[in-house]
């Protein structure tokens, strides 16, 4: 429709030097109820429709075609309206992205040269009597205009295609810093209001440790007795492990944060973690860290946070399996920390709990463990993300804040 209104809006300028024929106006006519018919149609099937994609597609190749109907009707090589081609590409560069943007562009440019060629060899000729490509015009100057407006769709589908790209990046890192919000501020409440519950439970089981010690000392040796002793002090162990993980979950501390060269350090991390002898002999270990890149962090945290996602990865893998550590920059304001396995993956509807405090799908979890990364990592200002799909492993990436080198 608002490519029909341009059409019509130059055609009715009193300065317009070609005048329709009664047979063109009717063609164009008839075009612009067609083509109202068919967004008619599009409104009343976009919502019953799954696969946008190719209805995008199918959108798309049709309005090309009737852009060639335009400049058909309107003079063909004469026709003023070429540039039309350009802003179906836009669009379509905007709907199905670059990729979708150059495939536009070369079906443009094919029905654009196919119609010159028919015109210049008197194949067809279109309705106005004026409009007919004259005799007159030298083959080189056709071949001109046609490469000319070819070369233009390439450029607007590559141009289209790059902003559209970096719209979708840039809406992409939005939707994941609100996520990331959201989970810092439910984080924070649940935090505030059980730190104060952790400590209670921390000191008065310290207590009882303390006195189950005592009275194994002091008794005479009994073997049921010491049998139901040492699961006493087994499931108060576990129990004070778990609350030392909850306080680091509710109130990670600030640390002592320095600027570290953050491939070193993950690399020392990564080392130790990979002669572990519960992992050495079922998983391979490797590193593709980029050097040179600062970020400002405490060293303890960033070892409490590679430990977490680093045991995470290995559980997920059953048996054999490997595990991948990336350093690398983003951009130029962050330096992401990326661990990949091969495991069993997450599922869509677990993605949405696992940041959650207590949520495990691990039989002997505390669930605390991203949790803690979460708050670790938020604290020193960073992002975390988590890519995965069932059957396709695991990508946790951890973003943070460059610095500059430490002058010495």
């Amino acid at each position: 429709a608002v490519m029909l209104v341009s059409a019509g809006a130059a055609i009715l300028r009193p300065d317009f030097e070609l005048k329709l024929a009664g047979k063109a106006l009717d063609w164009l006519v008839a075009l612009g109820f067609f083509l109202l018919i068919l967004s008619i149609a599009y409104i009343i099937l976009l919502p019953r429709l799954r696969r946008l994609m190719l209805f995008g597609y199918f959108q798309v190749v049709l309005d090309t075609m009737a852009v060639t109907l335009i400049i058909y009707i309107t003079g063909s090589f004469s026709s003023i309206f070429s540039f039309m081609y350009l802003v179906v590409i836009v669009y379509s560069a905007m709907v199905i992205y670059r990729k979708g943007g150059m495939v536009i562009a070369t079906l443009c440019g094919i029905q654009y040269g196919l119609m010159i060629d028919l015109e210049y060899y008197g194949i067809i000729v279109p309705p106005g009597d004026a409009y007919f490509l004259s005799p007159d015009f030298e083959w080189q100057y056709v071949l001109y205009k046609l490469l000319f407006t070819i070369a233009a769709c390439y450029a607007v589908a590559f141009l289209s295609g790059y902003l559209s790209e970096q719209e979708q990046a840039a809406k992409r890192e939005l939707w994941s810093m609100e996520d990331q919000v959201k989970r810092m501020e439910r984080l924070a409440a649940v935090g505030e209001i059980a730190a104060g519950l952790a400590h209670e439970i921390k000191n008065p089981l310290a207590s009882l440790t303390g006195s189950i010690q005592m009275m194994r000392d002091q008794m005479e040796y009994d073997p049921d007795q010491e049998r139901l002793m040492q699961i006493v002090m087994r499931e108060a162990d576990r129990l004070g492990t778990l609350v030392t993980d909850f306080l680091r979950f509710a109130k990670p501390g600030p640390g002592r944060a320095e600027i570290i060269e953050l491939d070193k350090s993950v690399s020392e991390i990564v080392s130790l973690f990979a002669s572990d002898p519960a992992y050495q002999s079922r998983l391979t270990v490797e590193k593709d860290l980029t050097p040179g890149l600062y970020v400002r962090i405490d060293q303890e945290h960033l070892k409490q946070v590679m430990w977490n996602l680093l045991n995470n990865a290995a559980e997920a893998v059953e048996k054999q399996g490997s595990i991948i550590v990336k350093v690398y920059p983003k951009k130029k304001d962050y330096a992401c920390i990326s661990i990949s396995d091969n495991g069993y993956g997450i599922s869509r509807e677990t993605m949405d709990s696992v940041f959650d405090p207590f949520f495990s799908t691990k039989p002997k979890g505390t669930g605390l463990g991203l949790s803690i990364v979460q708050q670790v990592v938020g604290a020193h200002g960073g992002l975390v993300d988590i890519d995965s799909a069932p059957g396709s492993g695991t990508t946790v990436t951890v973003r943070l804040r460059r610095h500059p080198p430490q002058k010495a």
